[in-house]
């Protein structure tokens, strides 16, 4: 069952199902291009490691029930001692760094090992400010210097863009940095309202690049992972939409029949 939405769907946003779409996309996308890009070039799935704070973190902890101190006493009946109020504990929560593992995509030349290109989705974490944000733009800066052409593709409402010159509307965006046009580029944004657009993937020059077909990735991951089996489209998204996109999305989904 395809997406009720006809770009990106914002139920996927959620920390239940990003990181999956995020996972699944990333393999779609290398898939997709492998073909069209052999024997010259190969894509390799990359991944990026750090550790964050707690405080980062998606999600709430929620603390285990407490275990209470009882006091033991073999004849309390008969024991003339001063029996002292058992002390209870607390449930504390130790600020432990959580590992993350992030995904990407490498386009490489076959005959020299060059990164040509980087394929990058950008996480929920990415986006906030903290390990997450600070491991990828350590990243996307190196990327920028170098002769690498760098795609960024920012499917989330929430967070802090990624630094781009001027003021930028939209929910969504697509960045295609071509090294050769550097500090220009090509941006892409979009509306939840809007399809996704496709992009060129470019390669080495001589090379024509690569027309990425987003949308019809997104659609079939949609489809493959089962998303409409757990999505609730009765209930309001996570992060919440605005009021205008709120309404927009109350008919939409009435029309389609999932609320």
């Amino acid at each position: 069952m395809p997406s009720p939405f006809p770009g990106v769907d914002p139920y996927l946003e959620s920390p239940e199902f990003f990181p999956e779409l995020h996972h699944r996309l990333i393999t779609a996308i290398a898939d997709a291009i492998a073909p069209a890009i052999r024997p010259k070039y190969r894509v390799a799935i990359e991944k990026r490691t750090y550790f964050s704070k707690p405080e980062e973190s998606l999600t709430v902890a929620i603390p285990d029930v407490a275990v209470y101190s009882k006091t033991s006493v073999a004849n309390p009946a008969s024991s003339t001692a001063t029996l002292l109020k058992s002390i209870q504990p607390l449930t504390v929560i130790l600020p432990m760094e959580e590992e993350t593992r992030e995904g990407y995509l490498e386009i490489r030349e076959v005959e020299t090992g060059d990164v040509i290109t980087a394929i990058e989705i950008l996480s929920p974490k990415n986006k906030r400010t903290g390990k997450g944000r600070e491991a990828y733009e350590r990243k996307r800066n190196k990327v920028l210097l170098s002769a690498t052409h760098l795609i960024e593709i920012d499917l989330l409402r929430r967070g802090k863009p990624m630094p781009i010159g001027g003021t930028i509307r939209g929910d969504y965006r697509i960045l295609v940095s071509r090294e050769e046009r550097r500090p220009r580029a090509d941006l892409y944004p979009f509306t939840l309202r809007e399809e996704i657009p496709s992009f060129p993937l470019p390669l080495k020059s001589g090379d024509p690049p690569i027309q990425v077909e987003l949308q019809k990735l997104f659609s079939e991951v949609y489809d493959r992972a089962g998303f409409d089996l757990s999505i609730d489209y009765t209930k309001s998204p996570v992060p919440l939409l605005n009021q205008e996109d709120l309404s927009w999305a109350d008919i939409l989904l009435r029309e389609k029949g999932v609320r």
